[in-house]
């Protein structure tokens, strides 16, 4: 490894620390937590100073870490093919490792698991129940959206999350930090599956690694937020990858490889149901390129009646039957701005705020229309497409159904990109708009997430300042990082010079 990308790595890590330490004074913590009352914690989320001086770090952080993931590829293209994935891996672990103590932020969903998993060892059943049956549910920092939902996961996380409670008794501090270390379980998976899916589909694994792995939305989301959704996507990848294996080979090794894709497709299934999009694909690559039609039947009859048989018993166990899949096929109802459906909506949406009616119908219309029109997809790629391109099909089927909803939270996203950059489709192409389309998402949703998440006291009334704050933090490193760096600039842009 070079001076200069020790370098960057080094730099990386000095973001992910201001992260770190920026989440002690505007981060997610339970009502009786320790750490509040700590002398440094409390100066900073008390004093209007501290934080001020959190917010600034935060916000500084995380486009400190996205300018040395940039910096980190343009280093990697001096370092060779084997030392640039080593590169990417060590950056992906490095900037991870801060985030393993960090105070949650963009997101307050792992404080619902904590819950859920009572729920779970108190007996009750989470897609029927709320957790507000609970004792001192609101003081363990459930969002209160969560008093009488169901719960969207499988049940396969509901056991995780009930053994998480178990062992950790009445420390939240402890159970957030298992669950951390659940979902790095679910990361390593996709720090180890993405370079080898790249070179099975001939894309480069160095350049895969690093646009997934070592991308900082990546890892705020699945390591500082602590979201489930890493051990979903790890388990869809290694199925996918024992899916692809199973289809190049004959024999015993063929229908064993095939057993392992399905039984990692019902464990990411019984984590959020979202990935049983992949499960048709699963049998296509399963049955390896050239099958005839009846070939092909057969081996979607023989998934679905081997996941299917699976999920029941998993639903079984838990004493919860099959109404799970039910429950979970309605979830996710709600929109986000930057949803394309949603851009598609507001004109409507806000014709009818202005005449003083509810805007709810236009996007559950429009939530029904995104849901036939993925049907649609999934089903036309399950059919037709190049035989040698059943992953890019499955990829495109599952972009589908992310990006046809209302609703797209910012680690949605990262359910489709490890397949996308697995592929090449990011940074194995002539063009550069995929890469620089992903640069700039993962820069907004950085900037959105850092100024939209803030845990400020109310008696200090400065929520709406540190809003702002926050803001004109991400817009001047970005503009900075724009136009004072061309090799930054470099990566996304052609015709820019490299970096030095």
């Amino acid at each position: 490894m070079t001076r200069q990308t020790r370098a960057v790595i080094g730099y990386g890590l000095v973001g992910s620390l201001l992260i770190l330490t920026g989440s002690f004074g505007v981060g997610w913590l339970v009502a009786d937590s320790p750490v509040a009352r700590w002398a440094p914690t409390i100066w900073l989320r008390t004093e209007p100073a501290g934080v001020v001086v959190s917010v600034i770090a935060l916000s500084a952080g995380c486009w400190v870490l996205f300018h040395a993931w940039l910096r980190l590829r343009t280093v990697m293209e001096h370092d060779g093919a084997p030392a640039s994935l080593r590169t990417a891996t060590s950056a992906a672990l490095v900037w991870a490792a801060p985030q393993l103590l960090v105070v949650p932020i963009f997101s307050r969903d792992v404080f619902a698991y904590l819950n859920q998993g009572r729920l779970v060892l108190a007996g009750e059943n989470p897609y029927t129940t709320g957790v507000s049956t609970l004792e001192n549910w609101f003081q363990l920092g459930t969002d209160i959206i969560w008093a009488e939902d169901a719960t969207p996961y499988g049940p396969l996380f509901l056991w995780i999350a009930a053994a998480v409670m178990r062992i950790s008794g009445d420390s939240a501090e402890l159970a957030i930090l298992l669950f951390r270390v659940v979902c790095v379980l679910g990361m390593m998976l996709i720090l180890i599956m993405v370079p080898v899916l790249a070179r099975v589909l001939g894309a480069d694994p160095a350049a895969a690694q690093w646009v997934t792995t070592a991308n900082p939305l990546l890892i705020i989301s699945f390591v500082s937020s602590a979201h489930n959704d890493a051990l979903m996507v790890g388990f869809a990848l290694a199925g996918t990858w024992c899916a692809i294996r199973a289809g190049q080979t004959a024999g015993s090794a063929h229908w064993l490889l095939g057993a392992a894709a399905v039984a990692l497709m019902v464990a990411s299934i019984g984590t959020k149901l979202i990935t049983l999009v992949m499960l048709p694909f699963i049998a296509l690559l399963w049955a390896g390129a050239g099958s005839s039609w009846p070939r092909t039947f057969g081996y979607w009859f023989l998934t679905a009646g081997l996941s299917g048989a699976a999920l029941l018993g998993i639903g079984a166990l838990g004493g919860y039957g099959f109404d799970w899949v039910t429950v979970l096929a309605g979830a996710g109802t709600g929109a986000t701005f930057w949803a394309p459906l949603t851009i598609l909506a507001a004109p409507i949406a806000g014709a009818l705020l202005a005449f003083g009616h509810s805007p709810d119908p236009v996007f559950d219309v429009v939530s029904l229309i995104g849901r036939l029109a993925a049907i649609a997809v999934v089903l036309y790629l399950m059919f037709r497409g190049g035989e040698h391109r059943v992953f890019q099909r499955m990829m495109w089927a599952f972009a589908a159904v992310v990006v046809l909803s209302p609703l797209i939270q910012p680690w949605y996203l990262l359910w489709i990109l490890p397949l996308f950059a697995a592929a090449g489709a990011i940074t194995g192409t002539a063009r550069r708009w995929p890469l620089a389309l992903t640069a700039a998402i993962t820069g907004f949703l950085l900037a959105q997430g850092a100024a939209d998440q803030l845990f400020v006291h109310q008696f200090l009334d400065i929520q709406v300042q540190m809003t702002v704050l926050s803001a004109a933090v991400s817009a001047a490193c970005a503009a900075a990082i724009w136009f004072l760096d061309p090799g930054a600039r470099s990566v996304v842009l052609r015709g820019e010079p490299a970096a030095d």
